[in-house]
């Protein structure tokens, strides 16, 4: 029997118990059927084989990013993007969004997204005066920044959201005001909700930016995503649809996000692993607290910036743990947004307590961020046995906004190497579109912890390149009880392969974010080659201003 398609020449790092480095793999139908060097390989090659010469490359499982945002992503695509080159005030912005007003009919939404006002020449944020009286009152307008935790809205948009200046601050979220006490259009964490809910974007919207999301995803080498949630019970839905359609190529992990959501899905009797190797439902999660790079995030000890701010908390310790205990006791993997050490306390307390409780072995409970974990809190992780999902990406984006705000506490952000020490599980993730989904860019920073000023946060953090693999493929499916069908280039696992430009393990580590993928495989079937776009959208051409 021959093989569909046989890599051969290659650096094949499996991430196998191992971490072999061999040179041809074998791929028959959606499995891989065998891996060995190129003289073990050559008896699987008949006449229909299609031998693809790796030239020495590196040959690596298809990245696992278990942390991001799919629909969002792709709603943040068809936005105008802040994080474009030609932004680089609060000016340029104001083009864009003037230029987007006049194309857009009266009454229709101006969405734009990736906006950081500390990387805006003024240093500060727009208000709704502003956008009301230079771009238009007749078109609801949204600003989001970067984080994800804080919008700027015009007043068309407040009031169709039906906020206005006698509306109170929601628990866990703040109403920004100008001096006479008037909204001025900032809206934090909780106080974001009611505008998103005026959106109500229609599910064919909501579809399609998720097939977006999944063509970019699979240029990225991404293969599998764990999508944390957003609009509501029918995000999980349209993106069920979306892989039996077909529109959807990764594989999706999908949490099912807020308390009441979860109620309604433990009714139906259905929990964490339901599904297939397309689609499965993953862990029940809550927020808890803030952004890391606003900073929002709870911490035990107030900012290094502000002795009278220690951040934002969604929960009360009893009601997180009303939340997350009936979750985990009808069998679902549990997790939360957790940034900082007091958030992150609550969660291990919550944990704790579930366990108690209800006993359960191989639970893989996690922590979504883990950001600011302290020595105390990553030996209590290691005991319980928990997942923690960090984003080493940050880095390069916010890693300068650490130090500024929290000193020498930076050097616990994303302490991966202090959890990998203590055995931990470590599942790497972009958080998109918070930041960059490259899965490259998350191991150069997992690697080199650099800020764009060029500091080190927390070198005894570092990691090695072949950690940092692991944390985007094996560790990926370990956080999502696959690590028996994918993470790894092993015999009877799922073919998921992703082919680079160079040679990972041999470039220099600066280097590492330069890397592209040039190839991706998922389930057998090659759905990605650099220069061949078969799918490609004239209207979203501008993907590698976006994601690189």
């Amino acid at each position: 029997m021959f093989a569909d398609v046989v890599f051969v020449n290659g650096q094949v790092i499996t991430v196998d118990s191992d971490n072999r480095i061999l040179e041809a793999v074998a791929v028959k139908r959606n499995r891989i059927e065998a891996v060995g060097t190129n003289e073990e390989i050559k008896r699987w090659i008949g006449e229909r084989t299609k031998v693809i010469d790796l030239q020495g490359r590196s040959l690596l499982p298809g990245f696992i990013d278990s942390h991001l945002h799919l629909i969002g992503y792709g709603r943040t695509r068809l936005s105008i993007n802040c994080k474009d080159a030609s932004i680089q005030s609060n000016v340029d912005l104001i083009g864009k969004l003037q230029r987007k007003a006049v194309s857009t009919p009266a009454g229709g939404w101006i969405v734009a997204a990736g906006y950081n006002e500390r990387a805006m020449l003024e240093g500060r944020y727009l208000t709704r005066h502003v956008l009301d009286d230079e771009v238009s009152t007749e078109h609801p307008i949204l600003i989001m920044r970067t984080c994800g935790h804080i919008m700027i809205a015009n007043s068309k948009a407040l009031e169709l959201a039906g906020v206005n200046d006698q509306s109170v601050d929601p628990e866990g979220g703040v109403f920004g005001r100008d001096e006479s006490r008037r909204l001025n259009g900032l809206l934090v964490e909780a106080a974001m909700d009611q505008v998103k809910h005026a959106m109500n974007p229609t599910e064919e919207d909501l579809a399609r930016a998720a097939e977006i999301a999944s063509r970019d995803f699979v240029s990225l080498g991404i293969t599998t995503i764990h999508d944390a949630g957003g609009f509501e019970p029918v995000n999980v839905r349209i993106l069920h649809q979306s892989v039996r359609s077909g529109r959807l190529k990764v594989r999706v992990y999908a949490m099912v996000v807020h308390e009441p959501n979860f109620n309604r899905m433990r009714q139906t009797c259905l929990s964490t692993g339901f599904g297939d190797e397309r689609f499965r439902i993953g862990p029940a999660k809550i927020f808890i607290d803030g952004a890391s790079s606003v900073p929002t995030l709870a911490t035990r000890q107030p900012y290094e910036t502000n002795p009278e701010d220690s951040g934002i908390l969604y929960y009360t310790q009893e009601n997180m743990n009303d939340a997350l205990i009936a979750a985990h006791r009808d069998g679902y993997q549990i997790t939360a947004h957790a940034q900082g050490d007091r958030a992150i306390e609550m969660l291990l307390n919550t944990f704790e307590e579930a366990l108690r409780q209800y006993p359960r072995d191989n639970h893989r409970h996690r922590i979504e961020h883990a950001g600011l974990a302290m020595p105390d809190l990553i030996e209590r992780m290691a005991k319980l046995g928990i997942v923690t999902v960090p984003n080493p990406n940050f880095f390069t984006e916010f890693g300068d906004i650490y130090i500024k705000h929290f000193g020498a506490r930076s050097d616990y952000f994303y302490p991966i190497g202090s959890c990998l020490k203590a055995g931990i599980v470590v599942a790497g993730a972009s958080d998109s579109p918070v930041s960059n989904c490259n899965p490259l860019i998350g191991i150069h920073g997992a690697v080199n912890r650099l800020t764009p000023s060029g500091a080190v946060v927390g070198e005894e953090q570092k990691i090695s390149v072949m950690e940092a693999i692991r944390l985007y493929t094996w560790n990926g499916a370990y956080a999502s009880f696959e690590e028996d069908r994918k993470g790894s280039i092993e015999v009877g696992k799922l073919a998921d392969l992703v082919v680079l430009n160079d040679r990972i393990l041999d470039v220099t580590i600066d280097r590492i974010d330069q890397l592209r993928v040039e190839m991706t495989m998922i389930d057998g079937e090659i759905v990605y080659q650099l220069g061949k776009s078969p799918d490609a959208d004239d209207e979203l051409e501008e993907t590698v201003n976006f994601i690189m």
